[in-house]
């Protein structure tokens, strides 16, 4: 074969001047072709040392994980038909200085992380930068989660840097979080040198392999050439569809490495829809706008409708909005998820407040009386259906007679139909989806669904949120009288004030007794349930809101995992203020413990640290309230105080969060408060741990 190229050559350069031009386009290619077998691509364009054995195969994913689909009928690969532009500026950039140019132009103002030897060029890369401001938390987790809370808080990805092996493992828990809650963020972790990888080298952990189900996409980056296009692919992915987190692995020879030549910098992510892309979508169009109508004329005809609303409200511009207009215009009576808090104002008396296993009386019994459920931006998860055999039987009958069901509008396809059969299934951005139903649904007064409203007013009346112990143990501080309490204090400012939370009973009692008006108000751990998350996602929320009050509301358990992070808050001056409900026990655990357990308390009471003292020592001014009396004074001594504060608040122990779904039970299968039955089950316990509990 390179017999017969030489030949062919040497014929050509005999040739005719015209026949000269093809003669330089073979030697071109030709010259393309020897360039590839004779060295990789990543030696050519960087100045650190070849590989002494062949380097590793592109641990990229061929494809964008089912949560980047946004068009289902793109049939196209993910490589991008336009021709990209070559950049120059690059040249003679280490892979480390690459990545600091590659955050200037993404916009990045906070990145979150840790150093360590394989990530090293990065961080010299970044070394006095003023163009953004670096948070060095006290543990990698606690880096993942801030870069969450940043994220809930402002719409924007999380930026996450961390070195190899441990480093990345640390925020595999962080990432799996993000994962199940939809929250944009973009991790970046150390490598081993390229030349090392499988060589079980210091440090060296498969993250590529480890991330692969707790990310949307990830990547190894196997030249300099390549980061450019790589970063910009991680940004548009993690922010696209329902956003995610997404991984970009770095090799340290990778990063030290000098570009040597101009690249296209453009991700490779399609932007031109092939002529079978435009079809498929022409076709997609009108089978979206046939379904609209139907969903509209379900609206219209609806005795009992309900919104359901969730994260994806949120998430879409200008959703919330939408969410109002529509409600407004129908009058149709809103309830929301743990993440859909705040899409709705609670003052609103159409408002239902939250539903699921701890959300009102009130908003289950609509769920499953309801004969058309608007499902916008959520994804049925167990915690909001309770038993998928009994939700929703009047919505489900409905539908069998052409006059109702369950309508779902959903940006990620893979939700739809994968817990509950939808009536009609609305797949988009919930916000461009609700504009064109927004001019099909007919107006309607309250007056006009007066007896579906007469329904719920009594409903509200007989199991009101604020139903709980009150008069009993009266000189024991309640929970839920305090968070009552700081919602009347923060009123007049709840535009800006966001609050994060553990996860626990706190947590539920945060989301049943404070009063949600605006969107991203609410910072928790929803589908993974990450106890530890609350603190350094308040961090998080209050780097990217420094003006806003930003207060974690935790459990002592929850707190005890990441409080490591107050001597962040300290260091950086992070004013974050801490609430930390101490019942010396992990009370979500304990309740069903005390309800289907027999009060069998298996490992579920901890010691806990002096946390007014650990918080001081940290350099954080902190407080203890005791008494009920003085709870209110506490709250405006926190809110007040300037820099990072904490209040411990001694609680009254056994405390359940009701109402209350038992597993496997129906949505008006639920526990609510009782005062007799309350005493009952204090007597039982008393008696079952000798006197211990109760």
């Amino acid at each position: 074969m390179l017999r017969q190229t030489s030949r062919a050559l040497k014929g050509l350069a005999e040739a005719r001047p015209g026949q000269q031009r093809a003669l330089a386009i073979v030697q071109r290619a030709t010259g393309a072709v020897t360039a590839r077998s004779t060295a990789p691509a990543h030696v050519r364009n960087q100045s650190s040392t070849a590989a002494t054995k062949p380097t590793a195969t592109s641990e990229a994913r061929p494809n964008a994980s089912p949560s980047f689909n946004k068009d289902r009928g793109h049939v196209q690969p993910l490589v991008n038909p336009k021709k990209s532009d070559m950049d120059e500026s690059f040249i003679g950039k280490t892979g480390g200085e690459i990545f600091h140019e590659m955050m200037l132009r993404q916009g990045v103002k906070h990145i979150f992380g840790y150093p360590g030897g394989a990530i090293l060029p990065v961080f010299d890369a970044i070394y006095n930068s003023p163009h953004f401001d670096f948070v060095l938390p006290r543990h990698e987790q606690g880096a993942g989660h801030m870069a969450e809370g940043y994220a809930r808080a402002s719409g924007k990805p999380g930026v996450v840097l961390v070195t190899s092996g441990p480093g990345a493992t640390n925020v595999i828990t962080p990432m799996a979080d993000a994962l199940a809650d939809g929250t944009p963020m973009v991790v970046f972790t150390g490598q081993v040198v390229t030349s090392a990888i499988g060589s079980d080298a210091f440090q060296e952990a498969d993250v590529v392999g480890i991330s692969r189900s707790c990310t949307k996409w990830n990547v190894m980056v196997k030249s300099v050439a390549e980061m450019p296009r790589r970063i910009n692919e991680a940004f548009e992915i993690a922010t696209s569809g329902r956003p995610g987190p997404v991984l970009v692995d770095l090799p340290k020879d990778i990063t030290a490495g000098i570009l040597r030549r101009a690249i296209p910098t453009e991700s490779a992510i399609p932007t031109i829809p092939s002529a079978a892309s435009r079809a498929a979508a022409e076709l997609t169009q009108k089978q979206l706008g046939a379904s609209i109508r139907r969903v509209a004329n379900l609206i219209n005809i609806a005795k009992k409708p309900v919104i359901y609303a969730g994260q994806g409200v949120i998430c879409s511009e200008g959703g919330p909005e939408l969410l109002k207009t529509l409600a407004e215009k129908a009058s149709l009576p809103v309830t929301t998820t743990l993440h859909g808090l705040g899409a709705f104002d609670e003052l609103d008396e159409k408002s239902l407040h939250m539903l699921g296993m701890h959300g009102s009386a009130y908003a289950n019994m609509a769920m499953q009386e309801a004969d058309l459920i608007i499902a916008l931006g959520g994804r049925f998860d167990d915690r909001v259906t309770g038993s998928i055999a009994k939700f929703a039987p009047a919505a489900r009958a409905a539908a069998k007679e052409g006059r109702g069901g369950i309508v779902h509008f959903e940006i990620l396809p893979k939700n739809i139909n994968k817990v509950v059969q939808a009536t009609e299934a609305i797949e988009g951005d919930i916000g461009t989806n609700l504009k064109m139903l927004m001019p099909l649904v007919e107006t309607k007064t309250m007056t006009d669904r007066k007896a579906w409203f007469d329904q719920i007013n009594g409903w509200k009346k007989k199991w009101p949120l604020s139903d709980y112990e009150r008069a009993e143990r009266s000189g024991m501080i309640k929970p839920q009288t305090l968070i009552e309490e700081l919602s009347e204090l923060t009123a007049d400012r709840k535009d800006n004030t966001y609050i994060a939370t553990g996860v626990g009973q706190h947590q539920m009692w945060v989301a049943q007794h404070f009063r949600w008006r605006h969107p991203r108000s609410m910072i928790t751990s929803g589908g993974l349930g990450t106890m530890g998350y609350g603190l350094p996602a308040a961090i998080g929320a209050k780097v990217a809101k420094p003006d806003s009050l930003v207060v974690d509301i935790d459990g002592d358990a929850s707190f005890a995992m990441t409080l490591t992070e107050l001597s962040t808050a300290a260091q950086f001056n992070i004013g974050v203020k801490v609430i930390v409900l101490n019942n010396e026990e992990q009370g979500m655990v304990t309740q069903w413990q005390n309800l289907f357990y027999d009060d069998r308390y298996s490992h579920t009471h901890q010691k806990n640290p002096d946390f007014v003292k650990l918080a001081q020592a940290m350099g954080v001014q902190s407080r203890r309230v005791i008494k009920p009396t003085e709870t209110k004074e506490a709250l405006k001594w926190l809110i007040e105080t300037d820099g990072p504060a904490l209040l411990e608040v001694v609680t009254d122990k056994k405390v359940p969060v009701l109402p209350m779904v038992p597993g496997g039970s129906g949505l008006h299968e639920f526990i609510a408060w009782d005062g007799a039955k309350d005493k009952e089950r204090r007597a039982r316990m008393k008696e079952r741990t000798g006197g211990l509990h109760g």
